[in-house]
């Protein structure tokens, strides 16, 4: 039901496009002309639906293992139109024909294809077929693929590759009408690079074919090859038609310092490539295949290619198959023009009435030949998955339907819209395997990894020892479950670097024009091994080990006894603020203005407790939190100084004849001058955490034999804005406490505010060289010291001469005392 509603509504969409009610088209209404000069097929039957194909199966001679791929087709078609399950009711035919391993050849197959099931088709100006087009399978490469996709995805006609494997067309703009059965280049050029990374190999050679195929794969494995750190020596294409590039090519690999070979080729590019460099005795090497010639038979006669891996189609059984093809009559043979060739140049007789005529005693299971196949099969399954796809296409259009023969046969020349929409739909699973496809029109990556090993009686053999299933879980995809064989049958894995290891007491220098694999040894200066700055010689330089990392710690004595003091300065603030709480109510504590006092006590607990930031491994919130707490707990703290000092000055004034300038700077002016110039530094370390915060980093210049873990500025304007603000404010009220120092109190707090801001100043003008100056996590230890001087400083000069007069002479926390002049 689901597939009816999406494809009626493809109806609709076609309609409006072109103008034509489809579900009432008559095919006698409709004008055609026919597309090239007619060809005829090398395989034909007639059938309600024709399922084209396109096979190189000449190439010079008889490409028997494309003649398979053919009769692999006809035996599918056979099975399907005997099948009780599958199109019960519809008759399959085909058109097979023969590109010649030519693309303008392939482009005229393609046009024969599009015009319809017959050669003729001409009636009183009327199409007329006797079978209707359902799709294409083709071709045998990626080349011929694209210049057929070309022409028939102008008809809208769907294309069934089985072995095309460039990941171009997975481009659904360009190939809108394209599928595959075989895996896109685009992921076996990234497994091929990691199965190269596995074995250590750094450098390499690299060839490919001249084509869509080899270029397009080359492009992807050199890029996935460059993120894995693989250097390429050289990077060659060639063509088969192209002697002195074959030449060419054939002289680098004699001639490269690379051990190993990574080959994107076809099989006639590989077999004439094999046959050059076989003329000459060359190096070993070990060759890297991709999947269109790896596996190849009739490559296995390069012995001096023993060793060779790479991925290939899985192999896999047809059942029936082998049997269809070893029942050849002679009738049927005599009958095909194609067939009689491969018959004759098979058994070395002719069927014709000359010397050696074929008796009837041939027998294709005694003669060695790549049509008919004993060991499992590979491309062969994905011709017979690419015929059954499509035959699956229609099943679900006959059920979307839910029509006849008849209705179908109205829906004709638009019924290619709706193959192509179930095509995208197809998910089945025959003879234990699955077939669907993507959004670009392709299928799951299944490889095997394959090896080139000698048998006893020392011939080539192709042998499975792992395999590659891209549905799997990330970092499980790859299995190895055998011994691999390598080059010249040695089972160590061969080394293929372009420079060796540096040794011990020496470093990389990289050669001018070079890949980065390629670099010279050179003596290390005093201290140094290598160019890897987290790591540092010992005292023979023979063996590398990981630099130092150093921070103020928490585990450190210095970092202890700076935090016991931290926390005991801040205990020491709360004891007072006890204290004075206790003994709110006496004159002593009142005449100093209880609720600054208060409000002082706690920030200098703050200002105690916010050197504990500064120990331990910088952090990213360690950083800016270490920084923006010091700055604002000690502006709120100078701010209470100075508020207190203004209030000295003002009750001072206050006490003059007629002066009543107390109600200008009462409890509510005291708490908003403090509240603003606090706003002030929030504001400025607000700008600086937002625009450049502090954040952590590693320190290599300082020393070289270690790393210093410390807090960047971010913005140092922001750091010397947040300092410069306190000095400021610490300056200002230095300044209104000289000035009330001489006021004739007899307990003039003053006095204690003017001492509390010189010690305050003295340390932070000492601080700033000793910041500077100080190396590694002294800088911390530096800035730690300055906070908790600084905080002592104003907590004993402000607030011991009170405590001791509060807590060991009550007799002078009088009124009277405190009021009493000098």
């Amino acid at each position: 039901m689901n597939s009816f509603f999406f494809l009626g509504g493809s109806l609709t969409g076609l309609k409006q496009r072109t103008g034509v009610d489809v579900a009432n088209v008559d095919a006698s209404s409709v004008r055609c002309n026919l597309w090239g000069a007619t060809r005829s097929p090398a395989f034909s039957m007639d059938g309600d639906f024709v399922i084209g194909a396109v096979f190189s199966i000449h190439y010079h001679i008889i490409n028997a293992r494309n003649l398979r791929f053919a009769y692999t087709m006809i035996f599918a078609i056979e099975e399907i139109n005997n099948s009780t399950e599958l199109l019960p009711d519809i008759n399959l035919g085909y058109q097979i024909h023969d590109s010649c391993a030519a693309v303008p050849v392939a482009v005229q197959s393609a046009f024969q294809l599009s015009n319809g099931g017959d050669n003729v088709y001409y009636k009183d100006n009327n199409c007329s077929q006797s079978g209707m087009m359902a799709g294409v399978v083709a071709e045998s490469g990626s080349t011929p693929s694209i210049a057929i996709s070309r022409v028939i995805g102008s008809f809208d006609i769907p294309q069934v590759s089985h072995i095309a494997t460039c990941a171009c067309l997975s481009d659904k703009k360009q190939y809108p009408n394209f599928f595959r059965t075989v895996p896109s280049d685009a992921f076996q050029a990234v497994v091929l690079a990691k199965l190269v990374k596995h074995f250590g190999w750094t450098w390499i050679g690299a060839i490919c074919s001249d084509s869509d195929y080899g270029n397009n794969g080359m492009a992807s494995f050199l890029q996935a090859a460059e993120k894995e750190g693989i250097c390429v020596e050289f990077s060659e294409a060639f063509h088969r038609t192209q002697p002195h590039k074959i030449q060419k090519v054939a002289d680098f690999i004699r001639r490269s310092t690379a051990k190993v070979i990574v080959s994107f080729t076809a099989t006639g590019e590989m077999k004439v490539l094999f046959e050059e460099l076989a003329t000459k005795p060359s190096p070993s090497r070990q060759w890297i295949g991709s999947e269109a010639w790896i596996t190849d038979p009739n490559l296995l006669r390069f012995t001096f290619c023993e060793g060779a891996i790479g991925y290939a189609i899985p192999k896999s059984d047809i059942p029936g198959l082998r049997d269809f093809m070893l029942d050849l009559s002679p009738t049927e043979v005599a009958s095909s023009p194609v067939l009689t060739e491969f018959w004759e140049e098979t058994f070395k007789c002719t069927l014709r009435k000359e010397l050696h005529v074929c008796n009837g005693s041939e027998d294709l299971q005694k003669v060695p030949n790549d049509f008919v196949q004993s060991s499992p099969l590979r491309m062969s399954t994905l011709v017979y998955k690419a015929v059954y796809a499509i035959a699956h296409a229609i099943h679900i259009l006959q059920y979307c339907f839910i029509w006849d023969y008849i209705k179908i046969k109205e829906l004709y020349p638009f019924l290619f819209v709706f193959l192509d929409s179930a095509l995208k739909k197809v998910n089945f699973t025959h003879n234990g395997y699955s077939v669907s496809f993507d959004a670009n029109g392709d299928t799951v990556a299944v490889y095997e990894l394959v090896n080139w090993q000698k048998d006893e009686s020392g011939n080539i053999e192709v042998l499975t020892v792992g395999y590659y299933d891209a549905s799997l879980p990330k970092n499980k995809e790859f299995h190895m479950n055998r011994n691999i064989t390598w080059m010249d049958g040695k089972q160590e894995v061969p080394k293929s670097v372009c420079t060796d290891s540096c040794p011990a007491g020496t470093h990389r220098v990289l050669q001018k024009g070079k890949p980065i694999c390629c670099y010279d040894c050179i003596p290390c200066p005093e201290g140094e091994i290598s160019n890897t700055t987290e790591f540092w010689p010992n005292a023979v330089k023979d063996s590398c080990h990981p630099k130092p990392v150093e921070f103020l710690s928490i585990n450190e004595t210095l970092a202890i006894i700076l935090a016991v003091f931290s926390v005991g300065g801040a205990c020491l603030a709360i004891l007072t603020a006890a204290v004075f709480f206790h003994h709110r109510t006496t004159p002593i504590v009142r005449a100093n203005n209880s609720e600054l006092s208060f409000l002082l006590l706690f920030s200098l607990t703050l200002c105690f407790l916010c050197s504990l930031t500064f120990i331990g491994a910088p952090t990213e919130w360690s950083c800016k939190l270490r920084h923006a707490a010091f700055g604002i707990t000690f502006v709120l703290c100078i701010s209470c100084v100075l508020g207190k000092t203004i209030v000295v000055l003002m009750a001072f004034k206050a006490t003059l004849p007629g002066s009543n300038i107390t109600k200008w700077f009462g409890p509510p002016q005291q708490r908003l001058t403090v509240m603003f110039f606090t706003f002030v530094q929030i504001l400025i370390c607000t700008v600086w955490l937002v625009v450049r915060p502090p954040f952590p980093m590693k320190n290599f210049s300082t020393y070289k034999e270690k790393i210093i873990l410390e807090c960047a500025l971010g913005s140092a304007i922001g750091f010397w804005a947040v300092l410069g603000y306190i000095g400021l404010l610490a300056v200002f009220c230095f300044v209104l406490a000289v000035l009330a120092r001489k006021l004739p109190d007899n307990f003039n707090e003053a006095k204690f505010i003017t001492f509390s801001m010189l010690i305050f100043c003295a340390v932070w003008l000492t601080f700033i060289p000793a910041y500077v100056s100080s190396p590694g996590k002294f800088t911390v230890a530096v800035e730690i010291f300055a906070i908790l001087a600084s905080s002592f400083g104003l907590i004993m000069c402000l607030f011991a001469p009170k405590c001791f007069i509060i807590l060991c002479q009550p007799e002078k926390n009088t009124k009277k005392y405190v009021m009493n002049k000098k």
